[in-house]
């Protein structure tokens, strides 16, 4: 004798949302850079996308001021951005870190988007 089991409908799953690095700058003005940075988190999750920002993240631990401490986070850095579909250029302005986060992803063939202050995308 067989039995019919209930099953439970599977809940839907949510849209898929792209893993995005945030690659915009963080030294010199670290507090108005800082609150770009957040801003431009915001646009990402806005644009469907699961931002992660480095410079949001390993300034809470580690001094960006200290050599040993910048170079470990820029490993780190290196690691993650791996991780993730695309690399996003924010502003105009392209630090020396920045360049090093282009670079790499040139070199491993991310998928880059470029968007300026305004968060208007434009072709590099």
């Amino acid at each position: 004798m067989t039995t019919k089991t209930a099953t439970s409908p599977r809940p839907s799953r949510p849209p898929y949302r792209p893993l995005v690095y945030i690659c915009s700058p963080y030294a010199g003005d670290t507090e108005r850079n800082t609150e770009r940075a957040r801003a431009y988190c915001r646009f990402a999750v806005e644009q469907g996308a699961i931002p992660f920002a480095p410079h949001l993240l390993f300034p809470q631990f580690l001094d960006d001021n200290n050599i040993e401490e910048r170079s470990l986070a820029m490993f780190m850095n290196k690691i993650l951005q791996g991780k993730c579909d695309e690399v996003w250029v924010l502003g105009r302005v392209i630090t020396k870190g920045m360049k090093q986060e282009l670079d790499l992803a040139y070199k491993r063939k991310q998928s880059i988007r470029f968007f300026d202050a305004d968060l208007k995308e434009y072709v590099e």
